[in-house]
């Protein structure tokens, strides 16, 4: 193997200097939200209670998503089910590997919040029937409704992340100096 360029030094697939901190995003974003699932179901008991009106347009609703995010491409059979999980375990493997060269906290963190709700998710395949999604938000007026998707904790860590991606790659970042320029 070549040695690397000088001045650069050679950078891991799977570790890199950011690496910690979006491990402990991943791991608080999956403890938080398998609680949060655990506590709803066992003692809350949100199967029970069915549902549940917690302001004027937030519900909680006790659902079982068996697709990818907003239901889509929902799976009933065992082979669809082992094919999200593998498209799953991919996609946290090259996130993983993203994460390893993270080139900033913020990105660092975002990926660690999506890893983290794709984990807790991919744990509810593992060992119930589907995703469980709980918090429902709506709009209900006289001449206007809305609902919106049902949704975990996991979802909003996934989209919180994502935000933050967007906003590093977008507003946060400092301008690099083209190579051929000095």
């Amino acid at each position: 193997m070549a040695d690397a360029a000088p001045g650069r030094a050679e950078r891991s697939y799977f570790w890199g200097p950011l690496s910690a901190l979006g491990l402990a995003v991943a791991a608080i974003t999956g403890v938080v939200d398998q609680a949060t699932k655990f506590w709803l179901l066992n003692a809350f008991d949100l199967a029970g209670r069915g549902h549940l009106a917690v302001t004027p347009f937030v519900d909680l609703v006790l659902t079982w998503n068996t697709g990818i995010s907003y239901g889509l491409f929902p799976q009933q059979g065992g082979f669809g089910q082992w094919a999200l999980l593998a498209f799953k375990a991919a996609a946290v493997v090259l996130l993983w590997i993203w994460l390893a060269r993270a080139p900033s906290r913020l990105t660092a963190v975002a990926l660690g919040l999506i890893v983290g709700g794709a984990l807790g998710n991919t744990i509810d395949r593992l060992h119930w029937p589907g995703v469980m999604d709980f918090v429902l938000f709506h709009i209900e007026t006289a001449s206007f409704s809305f609902r919106w998707y049902v949704f975990n904790f996991a979802d909003v860590a996934i989209v919180a992340g994502v935000l933050g991606l967007l906003y590093d790659s977008l507003w946060a970042g400092t301008p690099q100096k083209r190579p051929d320029r000095e």
